[in-house]
């Protein structure tokens, strides 16, 4: 072994080969023995070079696409014994839509806003596993949710930042949206306070705020196609004035939460869509307010398709659903100023569904200059009718007049 560069065997026996080339290939025996002898061989075990993968096609770092649209990403690579090459979205639970052809390139077809992210593209042999990434920006979408939301708390103020998500390539502002845990004097749910902000801004203060006690946060980004879903909700405590001494800062507080989540959610299929019923909170420490309505398509982001249920309801339509599609659904329930956890979700398929409209919205859901619209047509028509019948009415009584006074008049006597 002392003739080869690199090669040299450790106390246990084990042959190491620094650098593997050509030398190192055949067949081998290992014969252990001491001062007894040896009791033989071992086994020969051959020796052979495999080639890790490498890729000689690698996918560009960004694309850009509009939904609805089809997407393809290469990814080539070659190694001994050829790899397999495997697609998968960072972050993504369960199957993905994607399917990959058969040159190992990734095709998003139709593309969705769920698959917008960060695809990993990796080639797999024998011998070893290599990777690389894409970022896909789904253009044409509402925005996405923002993320690492964080709120600093001040004197009777907090600071909210936080880091947007995508804008599905429209331009996006912010709303901050706040609610106090206990209230002075206690009011009905539903007060959540929204803040506008400036355009460009990724942080604002919120003032005015009550000391000592705690308020949830969250913000929401909106483009001109839409709102995207709320972010994560954040509790924190306004600090107060200080008496005579600076106080500690308070230790991290518990929000126990008085309101079970809704129960024995389930779904219908029926002529006018899917009718979901529920049954109310077990347990509410105050009246019930309301509910807010979450939806999902295709294992992507939940969403809020109505924020305003009343408490008393029990059932909600939702008449419609994209066609070929799989949906679920899920509650939440208000009660007071606590927000309870989500309700069992249901699964919806709209698989081999005649008639879908291409948008899902609620009956009472009337876009505002529609329902303008409407209400004018009805009020001209009204008035058309009205002077219709004023015209009606006068031409009827001048001719009545007229057979009046022909009767009235003396008959003329023409002599011959």
């Amino acid at each position: 072994l002392s003739q080869l560069p690199g090669w040299s065997v450790r106390p246990d026996g084990s042959i190491v080969i620094a650098t593997g080339n050509d030398d190192a290939l055949g067949l081998y025996r290992c014969t252990p023995y001491n001062s007894y002898g040896t009791a033989g061989e071992s086994r020969p075990t051959r020796v052979l070079l495999k080639d890790p993968p490498a890729f000689t096609v690698r996918p560009k770092e960004e694309y850009f696409q509009e939904v609805g649209r089809e997407l393809v990403i290469p990814c080539v690579a070659h190694g001994d014994p050829p790899p397999t090459i495997t697609w998968l979205k960072v972050g993504s639970v369960g199957k993905s839509s994607a399917q990959v052809d058969g040159n190992s390139s990734l095709v998003l077809h139709p593309l969705i806003k769920e698959q917008h992210g960060v695809w990993e593209c990796t080639a797999t042999n024998q011998v070893a596993s290599v990777t690389t990434a894409t970022s896909v920006h789904v253009l044409g979408t509402s925005p996405h949710a923002v993320t690492n939301v964080s709120v600093l708390p001040l004197l009777r103020a907090a600071n909210i930042s936080w880091e947007p998500g995508f804008d599905g390539g429209y331009f996006q502002r912010f709303s901050v949206w706040y609610t106090p845990l206990a209230r002075y004097p206690p009011r009905a749910h539903h007060d959540w306070v929204s803040l506008s902000v400036p355009a460009g801004a990724q942080h604002l203060l919120v003032e005015n705020l009550q000391p000592d006690t705690s308020y949830q946060f969250s913000v929401l980004a909106q483009n001109k196609l839409g709102s995207g879903p709320f972010s994560q909700i954040v509790t924190s405590v306004p600090r107060g004035f200080p008496v005579t001494t600076v106080p500690p800062e308070p230790p991290a507080m518990t929000v126990h939460v008085f309101l079970s989540p809704p129960r024995a959610l389930t779904a219908n299929e029926t002529m006018r869509g899917v009718l979901l019923r529920w049954d109310p909170p077990a347990r509410a420490s105050v009246a019930l307010s309301g509910y807010a309505l979450e939806l999902r398509q295709d294992k992507g982001g939940w969403e809020v398709l109505e924020r305003s249920i009343p408490g008393t309801d029990t059932q909600v339509l939702v008449p419609g659903l994209i066609k070929d599609a799989f949906y679920e659904f899920r509650l939440v329930a208000f009660a007071g100023s606590y927000i309870s956890d989500p309700s069992n979700t249901v699964n919806v398929s709209t698989a081999g569904m005649e008639v879908y409209p291409s948008r899902t919205q609620l009956p009472e859901l009337l876009p505002q200059p529609v329902l303008a619209g409407v209400i004018g047509g009805i009020c001209f028509l009204s008035v058309a009718i009205i002077f219709s019948t004023m015209a009606a009415c006068i031409m009827n009584r001048r001719r009545a007049a007229r057979v009046r006074k022909r009767r009235q008049d003396p008959p003329l006597v023409f002599s011959p």
